[in-house]
């Protein structure tokens, strides 16, 4: 941050940017996101007694929303039932885009609807009708679940999103598929999954195994 700071000010503020041309950025260690097995989601899930909260973590989970744009959903024009598509507008870097609406997750929607009595524009409201909940509620109710469910891995609202897209790719769904759903701009952000994805490693074959050869043992060998 301190780099970029120095870099802006002296090429576009000063407009000397030969005096920091060689200013190199720290390397900064890239470690693998937290990622939760289905098992540990449903347990979590099952975990939140409020189904004002369970819907809001399962929305997150069942679409790899960022919880912001949870948070930010209005049921009168982001919800379509129809096309079974849900809306994310003006997310991260101003853009809009459509993410599948699954069966489970509208069933779970309408109950939580039905029972809600929604007074402003927004799914998930705060302590005011015409406010969204806040981030931070959400996260402490996570927590809570994470405990109750004793998945002692440190695990955010964020490593919901990571499982969505690890779960995808797991699943055989396509890289590019996933980077849409996920509103990445840029597919290199996305392929940090395929470093995450343990189960697709393990079911990769080497090379080795492809030789037709049949194993022979030491005794077989030195007769």
């Amino acid at each position: 941050m301190y780099v970029a700071a120095l870099k802006f000010l002296y090429r576009v503020t000063l407009d000397r940017p030969q005096e920091v041309e060689r200013i190199p950025y720290p390397k900064i260690p890239k470690a693998l996101p937290t990622v939760l097995s289905p098992d540990e989601v449903r347990a979590v899930l099952d975990a939140v007694r409020s189904i004002k909260y369970r819907a809001i973590l399962t929305t997150a989970y069942a679409t790899g929303m960022r919880i912001s744009e949870v948070c930010g959903l209005r049921y009168a024009g982001d919800i379509d039932s129809t096309r079974m598509l849900i809306h994310v507008r003006c997310a991260k870097g101003g853009k809009d885009r459509c993410i599948m609406l699954s069966k489970r997750l509208l069933h779970l929607l309408r109950q939580y609807y039905s029972q809600a009595r929604l007074q402003g524009p927004y799914l998930f409201p705060g302590g005011k009708p015409d406010q969204p909940i806040h981030p931070y509620s959400v996260a402490r109710v996570f927590k809570k679940a994470l405990k109750t469910a004793r998945i002692t891995k440190h695990a955010t609202l964020h490593t919901l999103r990571h499982s969505f897209a690890t779960h995808l790719l797991e699943t055989g769904n396509d890289l590019r598929i996933i980077q849409e759903l996920l509103g990445h701009g840029s597919i290199r952000t996305t392929t940090r999954y395929t470093h995450v994805s343990t189960y697709l490693i393990g079911r990769t074959k080497s090379p080795y195994d492809l030789i037709a050869t049949p194993d022979v043992t030491p005794a077989e060998a030195s007769s």
